[in-house]
């Protein structure tokens, strides 16, 4: 049997015509194969990625893809000025739940009777979290949770244990004063003997802080074998971290809200620090 087609017009009707009566969305990759492969015999096309019969020609006035199952169109539910609603929400409302922010959408619309909460009335929490992802919201509003904070894996998170033996300090730092840089205050205590030693250094980097560190723990009369700070990366620092590995001095910092585990150095230079030079 020979097929004589007239023009390419021709080819892509027939072409159409067996793609839509084999089926040949539903097939499977083998199952397309077969098809493709028919086709090709029977137009006589190639076969090439840029011939394949599965692809639709620039010619054809349909401009539809036959190979592919159809991409279902569904309406569009949430509008832009419902997402610029929802997060008008979320601001004035400093980025509460989602269960809450849901129940207030509903509110808006069924209790108070506002009539541009009609789409928003319906929202479930978990498409909240798709419409809180899209550009259009991210545009008007971002939220920042502050309570995901990067590990530090440098020194140990444990309350300060002495047992009665002196040579365990806690440190702390002057803060600015009126907002401006200037001279910070370094404090450190022992817990046990109440030994305190203050230092003063220009910055609180590495470059100034380490030699501060240094001559201050020389200047305790007993041996150091403990050091505790808060979690002020001046210093949760790997030169810090050497240097009291050096001297065989235990690192560690405080708990995440445990206000005690600082207290004592906090009280004492609250009391002589702060008290005679003010720091915010």
């Amino acid at each position: 049997m020979e097929f004589a087609f007239e023009g390419k017009e021709s080819v892509y009707q027939l072409q159409e015509h067996v793609l839509r009566a084999h089926h040949y969305d539903r097939r499977s990759r083998a199952g397309r194969g077969v098809v493709r492969a028919h086709l090709s015999e029977l137009s006589g096309l190639s076969r090439s990625p840029d011939d394949a019969p599965h692809r639709v020609p620039p010619a054809d006035p349909r401009g539809s893809a036959l190979a592919c199952a159809p991409v279902p169109s569904f309406p569009r539910r949430y509008r832009s000025a419902d997402i610029a609603l929802l997060a008008q929400v979320d601001a004035a409302h400093e980025d509460l739940s989602d269960p809450a922010i849901r129940r207030i959408l509903q509110r808006e619309y069924t209790v108070f009777g506002k009539a541009e909460f009609a789409h928003l009335a319906t929202l479930s929490v978990s498409h909240l979290y798709n419409l809180r992802q899209s550009a259009a919201y991210r545009r008007r509003w971002v939220r920042v949770d502050l309570m995901h904070c990067k590990p530090v894996s440098i020194a140990e998170r444990r309350r300060p244990e002495p047992q009665g033996q002196p040579g365990y300090l806690r440190t702390v730092h002057q803060g600015q004063q009126d907002g401006k840089a200037g001279p910070y205050h370094i404090n450190s205590v022992d817990t046990v003997t109440q030994w305190e030693v203050r230092g003063c250094c220009q910055a609180i980097n590495e470059n100034h802080l380490i030699p501060v560190l240094e001559q201050k723990l020389a200047r305790y009369p007993f041996r150091i074998l403990g050091f505790h700070s808060d979690n002020g990366s001046e210093y949760l620092n790997h030169r810090v971290a050497a240097m009291l590995n050096k001297l065989l001095v235990e690192f560690i910092k405080s708990r995440l809200c445990r206000s005690t585990d600082n207290a004592l150095v906090e009280g004492k230079h609250g009391a002589m620090v702060r008290k005679h030079m003010g720091a915010d």
